[in-house]
Parts: structure tokens; C-alpha cells; sequence
């Protein structure tokens, strides 16, 4: 038997297991309970438990009488009006004959819908609603026109915090036999950004050779540097040692196969921690803007990544 990601693997198979979102599962429980419940609109950033609390509720509802109860369709791999008319409308209207007689359409992505595919799925929304609930998962909640979200309940879902990351990577560790250090742990909440299928991924990829997990392990997998070395470039830059900071740039895009854009992430997540005055971190978050939106644009990312550097520089030099 082939065995499933560990993103599949360790998704959560009722409310009672899913960690973090306390209000929001606490609310689905009481929809559970009684069996009905209105249209949601689930919103938050990727890989904060979005599709994973859907799937969780459809469970706790459906019990082993999933397939004909509940329908997971991605709104990305079909953005138009079409996929309302016939995937969408073809289900909605079906009787369904579970202990609990309303039926969920779970459309991951839905803001991804263009605008006449959203009005088109509002009518739907309008037409069935007695036999069929939609959940509409979306990165962006504002991106969904107001008549569907006047007839939703949004539940915005929070980044989970720390503790109730550990708790995650606890679950894993147990359950594949893992040893992993702290500073192991602290690099995968670190490199995760707060994304649960990134930190799953990381740690899947971490685990295939070793099953000791340890932190150079996990930069290296995620391809992200130490926060010490984002911080020293910074540090060499701001005390006007242009040619140590170039060095740093270089380890991080040789050693550790940095993009630009990965690394002045990390830049923007590190300049609170330098030792320096508040304007000054003022005045390289701006160089940071400016470097992020050329790169965007399409200029040479190693010329501008220097330049920013030169500039940050100058900062003390005109002082």
C-alpha cells in the first residue's frame, strides 16, 4: 500500500481533532448538533486549516455517507461560468438521502471565480438552498462579490500560534517515530510562515533519511537561512561594511540556493531585531520596498540585492 502525504496523512478526520480556530470549530460543533446550518465563507491565508475544518465537519455530519453528501470542486481549475451551470448546479439539485438531508458544496478557491460565474452561483445558492449548504474557501474574503457574502457567514481563520504548532508537530513526531530537537522545532514554526502545509512538507522532506530532525536539516530542506545570517548581512550593511555584506549575500544565494525575493523576505521579517535606531529601520524598510517592487518589475536581482545593500550602507555614512 502506498502511503498518503503526510498532508493527507495527518488531516484532521473530525472537529475534535483539529488544532487551533477554537471559536470557529467550537461553531461548527453546534451546526453538527443540530444538523443545519447557513451558507459560510471560510477566509484566511493558505495552509492555516481552511479545507481541513470543512472536510472535519463534513465527517462529523456525514459519517462514512460522504461521497453522496459532499462535493469538493477547485474554483481555480475552472474559473468560469460553465462550471456553475453543469458541476455545481448538477449536484446542488440532486436529493440527498443521508440521515442528515442537506448536502455540501465545498468550493475550494472560490475566489479565484470570475464575476459572472460568481452571480451565476448566487442564483444557484438562491434556487437550492433547501437541499444544499455551500462552504466557499477563499485566500481573499474581498474578492467575493457583496451578494454572496451578504448571504454567507464568514469565519476568518487566524495563523496558529505557536503552542498549538507544537502540538501539530507533536502529533507527527508520534506518530512516525520522529526525534526532534527544539531548535529543530523552532526552525519549522520559523520557516513555515505560520503555513501548516508547508511545515508538514518540510517535515515529510526532512524525515526521508533521517528520522533525527535537526534545525540544518530543516533550512536546508526549506531552503531558508539562519535568521543570525539574515541579521549579520543586515548588521555588516547598516555599519557601512559593504564588502562583509556582499559575502553574506553570496552565502545565502550560493550556499543556501536563496531567490532574492525568498531572502528579502527574510530581510523584512529580521529588521526588528537589529540593535539600531527606529528611523533607521524606517529607512531600510523603505530600501526593501524599493529593491522588492524592481525585482517585480523585472530588473537584475543579484545588481539590485547589491545595490540595496550599498544603500543601506550609505544610510550611516551620511549621518
Amino acid at each position: 500500500m502506498i502511503d498518503l502525504p503526510w498532508t493527507e496523512k495527518y488531516r484532521p478526520k473530525s472537529l475534535n481533532d483539529v488544532i487551533g480556530q477554537k471559536l470557529i470549530v467550537d461553531r461548527l460543533k453546534s451546526f453538527v448538533e443540530r444538523g443545519n446550518f447557513p451558507n459560510m465563507i471560510f477566509a484566511g491565508s493558505p495552509g492555516v486549516g481552511k479545507t481541513a475544518a470543512a472536510v472535519a465537519l463534513a465527517h462529523d455530519l456525514y459519517g462514512s455517507s460522504l461521497d453522496g453528501a459532499f462535493r469538493e470542486l477547485n474554483a481555480s481549475d475552472d474559473r468560469g461560468i460553465d462550471v456553475i451551470r453543469g458541476k455545481v448546479k448538477d449536484f446542488a439539485r440532486t436529493i440527498s438521502i443521508n440521515k442528515v438531508p442537506i448536502k455540501i458544496i465545498f468550493l475550494d478557491e472560490a475566489d479565484a471565480l470570475t464575476a459572472d460565474a460568481q452571480h451565476a452561483l448566487r442564483r444557484t445558492m438562491e434556487m437550492f438552498a433547501a437541499e444544499t449548504r455551500f462552504i466557499l474557501n477563499a485566500n481573499y474574503a474581498s474578492k467575493i462579490i457583496e451578494p454572496i457574502q451578504s448571504r454567507c457567514v464568514v469565519f476568518r481563520f487566524k495563523h496558529l500560534n505557536e503552542d498549538e504548532m507544537k502540538i501539530y508537530i507533536n502529533r507527527i513526531a508520534q506518530g512516525e517515530g520522529l526525534n526532534i530537537d527544539d531548535n529543530a522545532v523552532e526552525a519549522l514554526i520559523y520557516t513555515s510562515e505560520g503555513d501548516m502545509r508547508k511545515l508538514t512538507n518540510t517535515l515529510q522532506s526532512s524525515a526521508l533519511q533521517n528520522k533525527n530532525i535537526t534545525e540544518q536539516s530543516i533550512y536546508n530542506v526549506a531552503a531558508r537561512a539562519r535568521p543570525k545570517e539574515i541579521v549579520a548581512m543586515l548588521n555588516f550593511a547598516v555599519t557601512s561594511k559593504f564588502d562583509e555584506a556582499r559575502g553574506e549575500l553570496d552565502n545565502l544565494i550560493l550556499r543556501h540556493g536563496m531567490s532574492a525575493e525568498d531572502i528579502l523576505t527574510q530581510c523584512y521579517r529580521e529588521v526588528q531585531n537589529l540593535t539600531v535606531p527606529e528611523r533607521t529601520k524606517l529607512e531600510i524598510m523603505r530600501e526593501l520596498g524599493d529593491c522588492n517592487f524592481k525585482i517585480v518589475e523585472g530588473a537584475n536581482e543579484r545588481i539590485q540585492m547589491e545595490a540595496m545593500l550599498a544603500s543601506i550602507a550609505l544610510l550611516s555614512i551620511k549621518k
